[in-house]
């Protein structure tokens, strides 16, 4: 089995977990190579998780922060997972990371087209040592959407390339996703989920590698040691 599950009482515990976990991770990355890399998920649960995350004694200007996914939209639209990591994680300790952007700021709409934003974001990218995922109600994780069209391209192991535009067919906006090939070469994995119907998806994404869940990609990946940190 490619994770290790852990399971608590309630959101506010997980999260608190989580971010010790997280934060011992990026040690261990700063303990080995003096500097680390870490890749979070938008959205609005991981805001919990991030604040707690934020006040953690590390030695932020050797981090470097970025995201797994980000919408292709303004990062001062609401939907921008930029902007909430600014707001809520890049506070407190973590003000002194190196913020590393997917999509830059001070673009408009009419700016971001989807394969100069990735083009862009590839110059920036530095491979994660720490990633913390998370996963919708239809299966997907990162922005590996089931059913996008570019779904084959982001799970092909052999594509070198380690972002990707994708179209989600069951969300707004067009995106930028790591890769699996990306994702699997991180050395510490992080899934957060939590209620009992994502555990009903986890538990189909967790019996088999399937399209219909793209989260079980990595869940059955035999390279990937994913910590999975379930609140009920």
């Amino acid at each position: 089995m490619a994770y290790q599950w852990h399971s608590f009482d309630n959101a506010a515990a997980a999260s608190t977990a989580l971010a010790d976990a997280v934060a011992d991770a990026l040690q261990q990355a700063l303990d080995k190579k003096g500097s680390a890399v870490l890749a979070v998920s938008g959205g609005r649960s991981p805001i919990a998780f991030f604040e707690a995350l934020s006040q953690k004694k590390l030695a932020w200007q050797n981090i470097g922060v970025t995201l797994v996914d980000e919408r292709i939209v303004p990062t001062t639209h609401a939907d921008s997972n930029t902007g909430l990591v600014h707001e809520y994680l890049l506070q407190n300790q973590a003000a002194a990371a190196q913020w590393i952007p997917v999509v830059e700021a001070g673009k408009t709409e009419t700016d971001l087209q989807p394969e100069t934003v990735v083009q862009t974001a590839l110059q920036h990218y530095r491979q994660p040592d720490v990633l913390v995922l998370g996963m919708g109600g239809d299966g997907h994780t990162a922005s590996l959407f089931p059913q996008a069209p570019q779904l084959d391209k982001g799970l092909d192991e052999a594509n070198p390339v380690p972002l990707l535009h994708t179209t989600p067919v069951t969300a707004p906006h067009e995106r930028v996703s790591m890769t699996l090939a990306a994702i699997a070469k991180t050395p510490a994995v992080f899934l957060a989920i939590g209620g009992a119907e994502k555990k009903a998806v986890f538990d189909q994404a967790a019996a088999a590698p399937s399209k219909t869940y793209p989260t079980s990609y990595i869940l059955n990946h035999e390279k990937v040691n994913c910590h999975v940190y379930y609140a009920e």
